[in-house]
Order: structure tokens, then C-alpha cells, then sequence
């Protein structure tokens, strides 16, 4: 179990947040589906909520990065990257909250509504489903942006129906993507990220380049680059240094090494550099983030 003290239901570095008051909500309440909250959370670590009856509103949850978890009547699922699922609003318990080591970066909206049931109906959004694969989703974050841009500018009923009509076209995104310019990899793009990924995967320590995995693939530098973010959102480099910061986390985390024996393990000469790099992808350094696992573990 994670420490009390170190659940964090919001308050996020870069994070964006708005709830809409009640009074706001009751003037649009005719609407038949609405927001009443939306978020951005990035590597929110402790992120953690628990809602005992449930909630009245659906919830959406994409995540771009990370892991979390998420609790629904007892049955736990895993929120992987490049996943996305619609929560249907329910009295039953719902938990959801980062994993430790590789926390989620998400964005989420509440939607609620005289229309909801029927929308679910139709959308076929239940407590049994499970999360939903999808290619890195730029214009449903796009969409987020303007929904979020909008209710931004003030409560008035304009600005909150352009976000509400905005919704629609942002859950179409997600549920239908093959319909909205979301570039579905093809086959042959998949087998070229997920290659290089594993070749990222096996030996940590090297130091590649872009034309390093380029070539790897018999592609140019640009067509590599340009379809390994549209698969997963991130540049190459930034996925290669991402994935030694999940690991330095799991051996902070399992081991007793110290922070210069796990940056020659993952390639770096420079433990400073290593620290700065790893404070900077995951907003901790690496002596806190080793205090803050070995509180955690004590308290379990």
C-alpha cells in the first residue's frame, strides 16, 4: 500500500485542472452531456483516488505515458501507454493510481448528463470493458486543448457549450480513429518501432543515435523518426531515454546499488549527467526517489 501521506489526488508539476462549479453546471444542465471536470496529469507519481460510491460522471482516462491502475467493483486492470478507456459513471467503489516505478502521464475528462445512459447505450461504454489499444492520438489531444482552452476563458454558457460540443468530436477520436486522421500504423511501421524498441531494450547501456536506429531499419532519418512518434508519441531518443530511466527506477527500487554503478549500467561516463537527466524525466533525483521508495516500503 502506498503511504497515506504520499497520496496526491492533484497538485502535479505542469499539471492543468478544471472543475466547473455547481452553480456554473446547473446552467447548462439541460445539455444532454457535459463536462464537469477536466485534467492533464504528466509523471504524476502518488497520484492516487479512491471514490467509495462511485461517480456520477463517466470518466475518460488516455494514457500517453506510464502506467497506472484502476479498481472497478473489485476487479483491478492495468492503463498502459497508448491506451485509453472510458469509465461508465456508477455507484459502485472505483480506485484508480500511477504505478510506483513508471507512473502515468494522463489526460481525463468527467462528462455527465441527462444523456449519458443513452450514450453509453449506444456507445456500448460498460463496467466490463477492458482498456482499448490506440496510435498516438494528436488530434484528440488537440481537441482536449481547445475544451480545455475554452472553459478556460470563463463559465459563461458559450464557452462552456463549445467545449461541450467540442466532447463529441474528442470521444469519436478515441472510439472511432480510423475516421478522424489518426494515422493507424500499418503492419510494416508496427514491426519497424517494435524492433527497434527491442533492439533499445537489450543492451541499455549503448549509445545510439537516430541515424543508429535508421539504419538499423534500411529508412531514412526523417521517415524512421516521423514513424516512431506516430506510433508512440515520443521521438526516438527520448523513448531510448525513457526506457533507461524505467530502469534505473527498478534498480533503485530492487537494489542496493548506488547511483554511479546504475549510470554506468545504463551508458552514462558522468553520474552527475545521468542525475540530471533522471531528475528531469521524472521530476525526482535519484537519492529522492530512492528515499521516498524505501518510506513506501517501510509503511507497507
Amino acid at each position: 500500500m502506498i503511504n497515506r501521506k504520499l497520496k496526491i489526488r492533484n497538485g502535479f508539476d505542469g499539471e492543468k485542472l478544471i472543475s466547473i462549479p455547481t452553480q456554473a453546471l446547473r446552467t447548462i444542465s439541460s445539455q444532454p452531456v457535459y463536462i464537469s471536470h477536466i485534467g492533464y496529469y504528466p509523471k504524476c507519481r502518488y497520484h492516487y483516488r479512491r471514490r467509495r460510491t462511485g461517480c456520477e460522471d463517466n470518466i475518460l482516462f488516455y494514457c500517453l505515458q506510464g502506467k497506472g491502475y484502476y479498481v472497478l467493483d473489485g476487479v483491478k486492470f492495468v492503463l498502459k501507454a497508448n491506451q485509453y478507456i472510458i469509465i461508465p459513471a456508477t455507484t459502485k467503489p472505483i480506485s484508480y493510481w500511477a504505478d510506483l516505478d513508471d507512473p502515468w502521464s494522463i489526460y481525463w475528462v468527467h462528462f455527465t448528463g441527462s444523456g449519458l445512459q443513452s450514450l453509453n447505450n449506444t456507445l456500448q461504454i460498460g463496467m466490463d470493458n477492458s482498456p482499448v489499444n490506440i496510435p498516438f492520438n494528436g488530434e484528440g489531444i488537440h481537441i482536449w486543448e481547445k475544451m480545455y482552452d475554452s472553459l478556460s476563458q470563463g463559465y459563461n454558457i458559450p464557452n462552456m457549450t463549445n467545449a461541450n460540443l467540442c466532447l463529441y468530436h474528442f470521444l469519436a477520436t478515441f472510439i472511432y480513429p480510423r475516421k478522424h486522421n489518426i494515422k493507424v500504423t500499418e503492419n510494416k511501421e508496427k514491426d519497424i518501432v517494435e524492433k527497434t524498441i527491442d533492439y533499445m531494450s537489450r543492451d541499455l547501456k549503448q549509445k545510439l543515435t537516430v541515424k543508429d536506429m535508421a539504419s538499423l531499419n534500411n529508412l531514412s532519418e526523417s521517415h524512421f523518426s516521423k514513424s516512431f512518434r506516430t506510433s508512440t508519441g515520443m521521438a526516438p531518443i527520448d523513448y531510448f531515454i525513457y526506457l533507461k530511466m524505467q530502469k534505473a527506477c527498478q534498480l533503485l527500487h530492487t537494489t542496493d546499488m548506488r547511483i554511479h554503478e546504475i549510470a554506468t549500467i545504463l551508458g552514462y561516463d558522468d553520474p552527475y549527467y545521468f542525475s540530471r537527466i533522471f531528475k528531469k524525466t521524472m521530476n525526482f533525483s535519484p537519492e529522492e526517489y530512492k528515499i521516498s521508495v524505501k518510506e513506501i516500503m517501510d509503511l507497507e
